[in-house]
């Protein structure tokens, strides 16, 4: 490869947004026929390349080519145009329009002037196929899960003549067996000449997928490398700026609570039809329980029963003994803050600022008749930007604008504000870099070990082991099995998921 055959070059790229040097004279090539992946930390620039690259942003200097020719794209329609798909990280369809018309909108087959809506099933038909999903082209996008909606995200991409296409955390809500087949259509893509543009926090996932490197660093450019010549410590080493302990921290073994300990929260056969089967659960003050088990086995929907989101049809939910007011409203009130995994559509409120998102949940808790005073506004988010190192520390800065990471360590913020007895996390480590990610794992032990509650979702079974001194096993909508921190290692943990039976839950063994 050579820069006379790169389909897109962009040299010397600088943007600055008011107070934040998003990029500082950043260089990138991506060939035809290659799996490209763009690293680094939460914040590093990543996701503002892409923008820079396909029009929302234009840069202050610096020239981007497409296949040698200068251009200036004034909107990611104009790149589409030219040859570039993007598909983020964040799901961005019309949830009230059929499957086919997401796939096609804007590109609907016509006949005497109309859309022809047999022909456009036919064709997104077509198209799933492709990507081996087998679901109706004319039901509504809104009754698929995120993982579904993330493959139609992808399956919309690759529906035009693409030369380039941009993928941003596209396995951030794919379970295995997704992730296999979204990489078997990577590698047919690339076979085919197309450039593939591949952003993700699993290094896994790119030292099986990526062909070459770059890593970005506070808006700078660290270097260029084929995957071979760069192993995982070293890469670590360039998107941090420092030899870690990371890795060393990501690993090491969290603490683990005495069993002896009264329950703060047990649900008595707590169970909602169509979401999660009745279930029993306790959770004591002090420990770390982790939910495992496949997209769709029911975690979130058992979170969700636990803070309220939904409402059970079974059994109880007690709080020290006594049972609990139904509704968000009262696990506020009792002390029980949830983390969506959806932190779009159910976390950030994006136009608002820093300082509005993480005051929204204690302002809620006090009533709107009673404001916080913007003094004390002041000490909370102060005190929490600097705790959680969120970047940048300006309150006063759109939590929309903030990288993922960021964003996620606002949502935690907003809920320790109210200093919760029980702290309900849905994904909270998803889509964030190595970084942050060890952040986030360090604060939640941390929250343990001074007596906070934690109810741990990941899909990294890994991690789940790791941090949990019980997991909670469930498939099929069925809680299946408690184990101890000493038994819950990840082979049990996924013969149990893997198996042929659905034995009674099991009572830990600490």
């Amino acid at each position: 490869m050579t820069e006379h055959n790169a389909v897109v070059e962009m040299r010397g790229i600088s943007l600055a947004f008011p107070g934040v040097k998003a990029l500082q004279d950043v260089d990138f090539r991506l060939f035809p026929g290659e799996v490209h992946a763009l690293m680094g930390e939460n914040g590093a620039g990543k996701s503002t390349v892409i923008k820079t690259l396909t029009g929302v942003h234009t840069p202050d200097t610096g020239e981007i080519r497409l296949n040698g020719a200068a251009v200036a794209f004034s909107g990611p329609a104009q790149a589409q145009r030219a040859g570039i798909s993007t598909v983020y990280q964040e799901v961005n369809l019309c949830p009230n329009l059929t499957v086919a018309e997401n796939i096609l909108l804007g590109r609907e087959p016509r006949r005497f002037g109309r859309i022809d809506g047999r022909a456009m099933r036919l064709r997104a038909a077509g198209l799933l196929a492709r990507v081996g999903l087998d679901i109706d082209p004319a039901s509504a996008l809104s009754g698929h899960p995120i993982a579904v909606q993330q493959l139609v995200a992808i399956t919309r991409a690759i529906a035009v003549d693409c030369r380039v296409l941009v993928l941003d955390e596209p396995t951030s809500s794919l379970d295995t067996a997704e992730v296999t087949e979204l990489f078997r259509i990577i590698r047919v893509l690339r076979d085919e000449g197309v450039a593939i543009l591949f952003v993700s926090h699993f290094l896994d996932q790119v030292y099986a997928i990526a062909d070459r490197l770059t890593v970005l660093r506070n808006g700078c450019l660290v270097g260029e490398h084929r995957v071979e010549e760069l192993d995982r410590r070293a890469l670590i080493a360039a998107m941090l700026g420092r030899e870690l302990g990371v890795l060393a921290e990501i690993e090491r073994s969290a603490r683990h609570a005495s069993p002896a300990a009264p329950a703060l929260v047990r649900a008595e056969g707590l169970g909602r039809r169509g979401a999660i089967a009745p279930f029993d659960l306790e959770i004591r003050a002090g420990e770390i329980v982790g939910l495992a088990g496949l997209l769709g086995s029911g975690r979130t929907e058992l979170a969700r029963l636990l803070a309220g989101a939904d409402r059970a049809d079974t059994g109880r939910l007690l709080v020290d003994g006594k049972p609990l007011r139904r509704g968000p409203r009262g696990a506020i009130g009792a002390g029980i803050g949830f983390c969506s995994e959806d932190r779009k559509g159910e976390g950030l409120v994006a136009d608002l600022s820093v300082r509005e998102n993480l005051v929204l949940a204690l302002q809620a808790a006090r009533g709107w008749t009673r404001p916080l005073s913007r003094r004390a506004q002041h000490e909370l988010v102060a005190k929490y930007l600097a705790t959680l190192d969120i970047r940048p520390a300006n309150p006063d800065t759109p939590a929309g604008s903030l990288s993922g990471g960021n964003q996620q360590k606002v949502l935690l913020a907003r809920w320790l504000v109210i200093r919760p007895r029980l702290l309900i996390l849905d994904e909270p480590t998803r889509g964030v870099d190595v970084g942050a990610k060890a952040q986030i794992q360090q604060l939640i032990t941390d929250l343990a070990a001074a007596g906070m509650a934690i109810l741990f979702i990941s899909a990294e079974l890994e991690e789940v082991v790791r941090l949990a001194d019980r997991v909670v096993v469930l498939r099929d909508r069925r809680v299946l099995a408690e184990l101890g921190h000493a038994q819950a290692g990840v082979d049990a943990v996924v013969e149990l998921i893997a198996g042929d039976s659905a034995p009674a839950p099991e009572r830990a063994v600490s």
